[in-house]
């Protein structure tokens, strides 16, 4: 817990006991880089994404920005250029990257992702949360059938299956620093976790679901349960809350369920006004992005924010040495005898480690 001076309180920071963080300050900002430029790679290509630029603030009357919970302010100011407009800093991209797509010109099937970077204010800073977000958002144009449950655990399968991939990645250059992730990712909604721990608040209803099964997406998020009360807050304007949710690892130095990525199928014509109308703000109609979707002139999509630069590193498979030509993955990929031969020996080395050595 960070306090400023004179005692008050402004920063809850947990600081592990006998926490060791394997890599120096100078090899942790080197990883973070790695990480950052094999995953936007790696992501772009499984997902069938394009790398674009992202704006950091956008005209508070284009209706773009965020609302996040409906309660957290925007970093707002003026430009002496654009008179009588208000301009806010980005919460996040999840209406722009909407409209990008159709500007772009973007099919069924292809999508955009970029490095959004925000600002937010009321943000409760600690371990896991700050009020800079710097973040990889995405989006994919989908065909209005394609809209169901069956579309959304695929592409979080999908997602999961490059998180793990990651692993390889880092164990090729921080063996020193790996941690294993669990093989498979479960599903569950958010009433199924209620329903399984009434007692619970749904941070502590995660953080057991999470503990228990290392990875879960925790579905339906923003509509109310049968206690009255939802899960979490999510804007109504750009989740579909019936095909919505958060891919949540358990991150044990902290004992807590570490959320990767918050994702889900945008809302259509028909779920934006019902949305709309259980927070009391159909007011928003009014605005340029949402009148789009009740007109249908908006692409349908999914997409949601990726934050796997957070994963605790990774145990992996591989064999990309230090003189190694990098063909990871791509046309004509290959391995020299000799760099098998020394890949097999680390291996064996380290199974033994893992399963013999105390």
């Amino acid at each position: 817990m960070n306090l400023k001076p004179g005692g008050e309180q402004y920063m809850s920071l947990i600081i592990p006991k006998d926490y060791n963080p394997r890599l120096s300050i100078r090899e942790t900002e080197e990883a973070i880089k790695y990480i950052r430029d094999t995953f936007q790679k790696e992501f772009g290509k499984e997902m069938n994404l394009e790398r674009i630029s992202a704006p950091l603030f956008v005209e508070k009357s284009s209706g773009l920005n965020d609302n996040l919970n409906g309660v957290e302010r925007p970093v707002s100011f003026d430009i002496l250029g654009i008179p009588k407009e208000e301009i806010e800093v980005v919460h996040s991209l999840a209406k722009w990257k909407r409209m990008a797509l159709l500007e772009y010109g973007f099919s069924i099937g292809e999508g955009l992702y970029t490095n959004m970077n925000a600002i937010r204010r009321d943000e409760e800073l600690d371990n896991l949360h700050s009020c800079y977000v710097d973040q990889w958002d995405w989006e994919k144009v989908i065909a209005k059938e394609d809209r169901t449950i069956d579309t959304l655990k695929s592409t979080v399968q999908t997602i999961f299956k490059i998180i793990k991939h990651m692993e390889h990645e880092v164990w090729y250059k921080y063996p020193q620093a790996v941690k294993k992730l669990p093989d498979e990712i479960h599903f569950i909604t958010s009433q199924e976790l209620l329903d399984r721990y009434p007692d619970k608040t749904p941070k502590e209803r995660e953080n057991l679901i999470t503990k228990e099964l290392g990875c879960v997406f925790l579905m339906k998020i923003g509509g109310a349960l049968t206690n009255g009360k939802p899960h979490d807050g999510r804007a109504p304007d750009y989740d579909d809350w019936e095909l919505n949710g958060d891919i949540l690892f358990w991150f044990e130095p902290l004992q807590c369920a570490l959320e990767i990525s918050s994702m889900g199928i945008r809302v259509d014509e028909d779920t934006l006004v019902k949305q709309l109308k259980a927070e009391n703000c159909l007011d928003r109609l009014k605005l340029p992005y949402h009148s789009q979707i009740v007109n249908k002139e908006l692409p349908y999509t999914i997409g949601g924010g990726t934050y796997a630069r957070n994963l605790d590193k990774g145990v992996a498979f591989g064999a990309m040495f230090n003189d190694s030509e990098d063909l990871m993955h791509q046309k004509n990929e290959y391995i020299s005898k000799k760099q098998l031969f020394d890949a097999t020996s680390i291996y064996l080395e380290s199974l033994y480690t893992l399963c013999v050595e105390e």
